[in-house]
């Protein structure tokens, strides 16, 4: 295994999905109240490996018989991410009020995995985040997408189960919304890096 590509997967799948969003949100919330957290956690994480694999198997594939797929999909993954981060760098400036997801009712089982269930899948930002922007990436090292694809997808796992259990550990950190604005700017930063690296074709 080349385990610099591995990293590169790890690294860039991480920085994608740490991004504050509803589903990390909603994990945030199971794991400030330690409820499903290992089923919410799981749903997540394989819903990414099942859509990361699909972008780095497929990807290369769509491009071979559509060879203007790649350079559209780069320029418009590269102006997604100066927009998202241009968003992140915007909810650096100003409170975060992620923690509100915490409020709420204890839902049912079934209730809860329908729940994060569709708020992964019925999110377009996922496919852009995992197939578009993962599969793009991967095509960067031919013969090694699957090695990519392998470090972006345990990132995913990682991240997912470290906010679902390390949540409680976590919450008097982020019940200070100065927390959250350093961490949306090291997203917003990143973003932009990812994105000029698209556009240069590095």
């Amino acid at each position: 295994m080349d385990f610099s590509v591995y990293f590169t997967g790890f690294t860039m799948g991480l920085t994608l999905i740490m991004a504050i969003g509803a589903q990390n949100a909603f994990v945030l919330r199971q794991g400030l109240r330690g409820d499903h957290v290992f089923a919410v956690c799981l749903a997540c994480a394989l819903s990414d490996a099942i859509l990361i694999t699909v972008g780095v198997t497929a990807f290369r594939q769509i491009a071979t018989v559509m060879p203007a797929i790649e350079p559209a999909m780069r320029y418009a993954g590269a102006a997604f991410l100066v927009w998202y981060g241009a968003k992140s760098l915007q909810s650096a400036l100003r409170s975060s009020e992620v923690l509100a997801a915490a409020s709420g009712t204890v839902a049912p089982f079934a209730t809860t995995l329908l729940t994060c269930v569709a708020l992964t899948w019925l999110n377009p930002h996922v496919y852009l985040d995992t197939v578009v922007l993962l599969g793009t990436i991967s095509t960067q090292f031919p013969d090694k997408e699957a090695v990519f694809g392998a470090g972006a997808a345990t990132a995913s796992g990682v991240f997912f189960f470290s906010l679902g259990y390390g949540a409680r550990l976590l919450r008097p950190v982020f019940a200070n919304p100065f927390a959250w604005r350093i961490l949306e700017g090291i997203i917003a930063l990143v973003m932009w890096l990812i994105a000029l690296t698209l556009l240069t074709g590095g």
